[in-house]
């Protein structure tokens, strides 16, 4: 995507083919998703037999593919700026940590009383914070593709600290302190450590090295121009790739049962509504320029849905309504976040301009964002 300031002209005239239409694909992805996964017998089981941390390979591949252009991408030399940034970083820990989890857990206990499977579901979607598809969100709305970075490292650290006590907590605790019924989870922090290891370590490392030897063999000028362009459009390739993947692997289940999927659904398009517009909202409210707000956003309403399916498989079974529900967590946030990328883009002419200091990366005209 045609890199552009969070205050420059129409958007729809400045991107490329694959980029203005880049809803259709999605759509059609799906699709074809669904319709492999009701066409082709036994694609799901094939597709579910060698997995990675309870991921399917190929999807694993496909998120490994979508993310390393994206992190080839990033400015390291630039990431002090953003840690040094506290307007950021504090009000992102608190919603990705406090608010997203809260948030999952009011919503899946209101609108799933009666579906306790389900409602487990989505509560253990809302403790894994995004740490893989958001980098794809960020670049499309022109975020600070530095502070994403950054807060999706956070995310990570986090995530392996917190993710098992956050689950004792919101599954056992809370519950019994309400009088409502408490479930368990158990899963040890090697599990969510390898996950992490696997999602985000290997196509960072895979970014920063192509970066690093990449300048040091041709200069900035030659990566900017010349390799960037070249690699940007795997990232919309792997996404692509993984969507139709995705749908193909619960095409039956979703399918064949279309009302579980709208009630999984439900309290999900609230909870991307109100994370995503409450943290504009807030980085707003305390001054942020755009780029550094979508970024927020997008880190906040996004979740990191290879973790969710993992534990719910790991823990309740693959066939187990746990893990139905966090399959239908990205089949839902793919589109929705896609249409918010939309909506921010729009909403740019609300927020200040960019601070110098802290200005994103400008990718050189002509070159691919995606």
């Amino acid at each position: 995507m045609t890199a552009q300031t969070p205050h420059s002209g129409p958007v729809a005239a400045r991107l490329s083919f694959l980029d203005r239409f880049l809803a259709v694909w999605i759509l059609l992805a799906m699709a074809a998703g669904l319709g492999l996964g009701r066409l082709v017998p036994g694609l799901g089981e094939a597709l579910a037999k060698v997995t990675v941390t309870g991921v399917s390979l190929p999807i694993a591949l496909g998120l490994l593919v979508m993310m390393y252009p994206v992190l080839a991408k990033v400015r390291y030399d630039r990431l002090d700026t953003v840690t040094r940034d506290r307007r950021l970083l504090i009000p992102s820990l608190a919603v990705n940590w406090i608010a997203g989890p809260a948030v999952m857990f009011a919503l899946a206990w209101l609108l799933l009383p009666d579906l306790p499977q389900y409602r487990t579901g989505l509560i253990i979607v809302g403790l894994a914070r995004c740490i893989a598809m958001v980098i794809i969100w960020n670049d499309l709305a022109c975020g600070h593709r530095e502070a994403a970075a950054v807060l999706v490292a956070l995310n990570s650290v986090f995530q392996v600290i917190a993710f098992s006590a956050l689950g004792w907590f919101y599954l056992s605790v809370l519950p019994g302190w309400l009088g409502l019924e408490q479930t368990g989870l158990d899963v040890s922090v090697w599990e969510i450590a390898r996950s992490v290891l696997i999602f985000l370590g290997i196509p960072l490392l895979a970014g920063f090295l192509t970066r690093r030897l990449g300048e040091k063999a041709r200069g900035r000028t030659w990566y900017e121009n010349k390799l960037i362009p070249r690699i940007g459009p795997f990232a919309l390739y792997g996404l692509l790739f993984t969507i139709v993947l995705l749908f193909a692997l619960q095409g039956d289940a979703i399918t064949s049962q279309p009302w579980d999927v709208a009630r999984i659904a439900l309290p999900l398009l609230v909870y991307f509504a109100v994370m995503w517009t409450g943290s504009m909202a807030l980085g707003r409210a305390v001054g942020l320029d755009y780029p550094r707000a979508v970024t927020l956003a997008f880190t906040a309403a996004g979740n990191n849905f290879e973790l969710a399916i993992a534990v719910a498989i790991a823990t309740f079974g693959a066939s187990s309504g746990q893990a139905l529900a966090g399959v239908v967590g990205p089949l839902i946030e793919v589109p929705v976040l896609i249409g918010l990328v939309y909506v921010a883009l729009a909403a740019r002419r609300f927020f200040p301009a960019p601070d110098s200091a802290l200005q994103p990366t400008v990718a050189p005209e002509g070159s691919a964002r995606v």
